[in-house]
């Protein structure tokens, strides 16, 4: 798996920070937007926005991500975030070659019988997906026979109001392991690039008491601060 930020709000949190102070203020724009001029009168007020839960000014900042090698189970699931963007390799318009390197789970690598019967199909649906292709059958028709461990490529934009309520649901240690592996390589960097906007982002119990119905009972990663 491949997780690159592309490209983002230029001055993200100072996007927001003022978006923050506009909401509470009766001057002029320009004069508001002239009032920022160092990081930390911007983290200030950030982190007092995010602290109340004022997310709607978060929506003024965005990230767009570059993501190779993953699967289509995992697209199905990435898709159930509505307020983002996709654009993702066509599986209609994109023959795959014949040395295609399907999604393998970590729990089916730790098994050796199941890793090497789970091989097996791949190889076998490898071969039968070029011979239909080599028959003249479209790529469109061809990648029905495809299983959902085909690995595909995709751009994602979210702002970071989504991003954060995104980590908060797979990020956690309940989420489905390649997911989850994605969604907090994506923390990860927006961390980095503006610590201010996500410095406790992540699953809900780094903020408060856990919601699910079975909680994993397991620490999650240390709160930046």
């Amino acid at each position: 798996m491949k997780v690159e930020l592309l490209n983002s709000t230029y001055e993200a949190g100072k996007m927001c920070a003022i978006a923050a102070s506009l909401c509470y203020s009766s001057v002029d724009i320009d004069k508001v937007s002239k009032r920022f001029k160092r990081n930390d009168e911007i983290k200030k007020i950030l982190r007092k926005v995010v602290l109340a839960g004022h997310y709607s000014v978060l929506e003024h900042a965005s990230f767009t991500f570059g993501v190779e090698s993953v699967s289509r189970s995992l697209l199905a699931q990435l898709t159930r975030h509505r307020i983002a963007s996709f654009s993702v390799q066509s599986q209609r318009y994109v023959k795959f070659s014949n040395d295609i390197e399907f999604i393998i789970p970590d729990a089916i690598k730790k098994n050796k019988s199941f890793l090497k019967k789970y091989s097996d199909i791949l190889k076998k649906i490898r071969l039968l997906y070029k011979e239909f292709l080599d028959a003249g059958i479209l790529a469109e028709d061809a990648r029905y026979i495809l299983p959902l461990a085909s690995p595909t490529k995709l751009i994602i934009t979210m702002n970071a109001r989504e991003l954060r309520h995104f980590f908060s649901l797979r990020c956690c240690n309940r989420s489905q392991s390649e997911i989850r592996s994605m969604a907090c390589s994506m923390l990860d960097i927006v961390r980095k690039k503006v610590p201010e906007l996500f410095f406790n982002a992540g699953p809900r119990c780094v903020r408060k008491k856990c919601k699910e119905v079975s909680p994993c009972g397991k620490p999650w990663v240390k709160v930046m601060v």
